[in-house]
């Protein structure tokens, strides 16, 4: 009896070792008030770079109340050939949002309904491929390759903690990553 409950323990706990190893996901964050706020990670050759910048285009996880701050999102292609880009990023779920523990404060353009986004981008060598977008835009209309966003309403954030994050299996062609989880926590003060 004994001998078969360590048969059964021993493959349950294999088979949750192995399930677990099938979701590998990678994640990278930012505390608010991290002297260095700025996220960079190269993962297979390309180098990832998120960060929120303040209104002096620095970057920066800790705002004034009022200040608007600008999303930074890009690519690095460090290989020694071309890759293409997988635009489609640009509309995952949680790209760009704001949100703390109370809700969620929306987005600065609406995502399209239409996937034009999976068009590739051909990066070179040593190519940087990205967007900045603010919080508030300036503009009512944002093109990124052949589709068009328009602007959500967005106001200025009260005083608080928020964070914005996002998940994505990246395609590049030749190259597929895994899940990479990003997220970057600020404060308005």
């Amino acid at each position: 009896m004994i001998h078969q409950i360590l048969k059964f323990s021993t493959v349950i706990l294999l088979f949750a070792f192995i399930s677990t190893g099938c979701q590998k996901d990678d994640v990278f964050e930012l505390r608010a008030g991290d002297k260095n706020a700025v996220i960079v990670k190269e993962v297979d050759g390309i180098e990832f770079k998120f960060c929120l910048l303040n209104e002096q285009g620095e970057p920066a996880t800790v705002f004034n109340e009022g200040e608007n701050f600008t999303f930074s999102f890009s690519i690095k292609n460090n290989l020694d050939d071309y890759i293409y880009f997988d635009t489609s990023v640009f509309n995952v779920t949680g790209f760009f949002e704001v949100k703390n523990e109370s809700g969620n404060f929306g987005i600065p353009y609406k995502k399209p309904t239409f996937d034009n986004l999976r068009i590739p981008e051909k990066i070179t060598k040593g190519e940087i491929y990205g967007a900045n977008i603010k919080w508030i835009p300036d503009n009512t209309e944002l093109h990124l390759g052949v589709t068009n966003f328009f602007k959500s309403p967005t106001e200025n954030l009260n005083k608080g903690t928020y964070y914005t994050e996002f998940s994505h299996g990246f395609n590049f062609k030749r190259i597929k990553t895994d899940k990479l989880t990003f997220k970057i926590n600020f404060k308005i003060k």
